[in-house]
């Protein structure tokens, strides 16, 4: 992959993960969101903490990464889904896996399989 077409993903990767983070949550939990970009490893999270009431919340909610020439998205548990937000940006579903669907059913769907 071009230099070119690797920085144009993860620009569009860290905007669309950062657009995420900065949604309000609701006010029955005192919650926040965090981007975590790791360009070396091209691996790109947004994590949640906060509290609902006395129990502590925290987890990931998205894990994005770039592997060769694949976007990979690993786990999205947004309401629209990060995928849209690609294809929306102009990624191609060639270049985008499902990560978090098992491999064989990644074979019968529009996306790349590995």
């Amino acid at each position: 992959m071009d230099t070119d077409t690797l920085n144009h993903w993860r620009r569009t990767i860290k905007r669309i993960l950062a657009d995420l983070a900065a949604i309000p949550f609701p006010e029955v939990v005192t919650m926040t969101a965090k981007t975590v970009f790791d360009e070396a490893s091209d691996i790109y999270l947004v994590i949640m903490e906060g509290w609902q009431d006395m129990r502590r919340l925290h987890g990931c909610l998205v894990h994005v990464e770039i592997k060769g020439d694949k976007i990979w998205v690993q786990l999205d548990g947004t309401e629209d889904g990060v995928v849209a937000d690609l294809l929306a940006a102009g990624i191609p579903k060639d270049r985008i896996v499902l990560g978090f669907k098992p491999p064989h059913r990644r074979a019968h769907m529009d996306f790349a399989v590995a």
